[in-house]
């Protein structure tokens, strides 16, 4: 913990004690946006709902969906070594993911609110041996209160975007303090590893991307039975994690190839659950025939788009589909992980706007492992033409998976790396026990 923090860092300490009193109204609001758990509201104030287990607690924290994700097989791994698991998120979407796809001893709680007093109550409970943070959700108050109590912190599958590095560099001494109270930094790549040793981490190491090392996301077997059965004999195609300047490109898409591929079923998967209803108002509006899934509709043999706007499903679809566009690639928002879908076998397909994975997608399309469209109308052309050839399909999903292959192996190198940190729980646990 460095002896004297910056101006800034001073400032927003000072200001985030002073502002405590106004969450209030934050909460009001996000509660009515329902980006907060009415039931759960206790721990964004740092109010823990369970109580803390004894022995060793490793504390993990992710920002949402992708980075907790992320840490799933790592997770797995680290409870063989008897600890248990303690995971922090920010999005009721994540703690909808960690309810369905983690062991039940995991235990989730909202990270709290970056105020003084929050904070404390939080590492007054939950007093965690050693705190994994993943990526780059950096909170000052959070990181700051954690080396004040001299708990270990290891920044994991840390990922340094082309747009944020620049605007970190201008305030170098904030993002210097904070970086410096992180005993490890293991970054996804080479890159990102010299953009963190340049803002101020002080032991850097490239372990590589866990989001290589996910399984493919599991389905509900008799939800899919059911979808198989009502979508036989057809050509499905998903549109995954869709942002709003998507679907329209996709409806387009959708029209001019169905006249080619009469049997078409597109479904979109909206990244944003909450957007599906205007989606689906938007394309019936257009005069095509829809069905929404959260209203428990399932696609009929007249249906021309299927509307997934349910959380936690695209393992259904993406077995489902022979072909995967991958979303936040047509628009300028850096694009998602292809990674679940290549290890259910489907053809990728993304815009251009992929900088948020910008060295997984470059890999995957050198290699042939993913077809990238630069325009709207291009897109349409690469999609036709990968529904209508299955053997181009077989063969960009061959290249894509010896690419996943290839570049994989961060999960064994991130626990090599904190194999010390947890010896030294394994000591301090035999001698409590004694």
């Amino acid at each position: 913990m460095p002896s004297a923090l910056p101006v800034t860092l001073r400032a927003y300490r000072r200001l985030s004690a002073f502002a405590t009193p106004l969450t209030g109204t934050l909460v009001q609001r996000r509660l009515k946006r329902g980006k907060e758990d009415p039931e759960r509201i206790g721990e964004r104030r740092g109010i823990a709902s369970v109580g803390r287990p004894r022995g060793p607690l490793i504390w993990i924290h992710g920002a949402s969906v992708g980075e907790v994700l992320a840490a799933a097989e790592l997770v797995e791994r680290l409870r063989a070594h008897n600890v248990r698991i303690l995971l922090t998120s920010g999005t009721v979407t994540s703690a909808a993911i960690v309810q369905r796809r983690f062991p039940p001893d995991v235990i989730h709680q909202y990270v709290p609110f970056d105020a003084p007093k929050y904070v404390a109550s939080f590492l007054d409970h939950w007093q965690p041996s050693l705190a994994l943070f993943i990526e780059s959700d950096i909170w000052p108050n959070l990181i700051l209160s954690s080396a004040e109590r001299r708990i270990p912190m290891v920044l994991i599958n840390a990922r340094m975007s082309q747009r944020s590095f620049p605007r970190w560099r201008r305030f170098a001494g904030t993002i210097g303090t904070l970086l410096d109270c992180f005993e490890l930094c293991l970054a996804q790549s080479d890159l990102d590893g010299e953009r963190y040793a340049a803002l101020g981490s002080r032991n850097v190491a490239t372990s590589g991307n866990l989001k290589l090392d996910v399984k493919g996301p599991p389905a509900d077997v008799p939800k899919l039975e059911q979808l198989k059965a009502a979508t036989q004999r057809r050509l499905v195609f998903v549109a995954a994690s869709t942002h709003p300047g998507e679907e329209e490109i996709i409806l387009d898409a959708h029209r001019r190839l169905a006249g080619q591929i009469q049997s078409l079923l597109t479904i979109i998967v909206p990244r944003h659950a909450n957007r599906g209803m205007a989606i689906a108002q938007m394309l019936a509006a257009a005069g095509v025939h829809v069905a929404l899934r959260s209203q428990d509709e399932l696609p009929s043999a007249k249906t021309d788009i299927y509307v997934a706007d349910t959380m936690g499903e695209l393992g259904l679809f993406y077995r489902l589909a022979p072909v995967v566009f991958m979303g936040g690639s047509l628009v300028s928002h850096g694009g998602q992980n292809p990674i679940e879908a290549i290890k259910l076998g489907a053809a990728i397909l993304h815009g251009p706007h992929v900088f948020n994975f910008t060295e997984i997608y470059s890999a995957l399309d050198q290699a042939g492992g993913a077809v990238r469209a630069e325009t709207d109308e291009d897109f349409v052309r690469s999609l036709g033409s990968l529904l209508a050839n299955p053997i181009s399909r077989q063969r960009s999903v061959a290249a894509a998976e010896k690419v996943v292959e290839r570049l994989g192996g961060a999960l064994d190198k991130t626990l090599a790396a904190l194999e010390p940190y947890l010896l030294q729980m394994r000591i301090e646990g035999e001698v409590a026990d004694a």
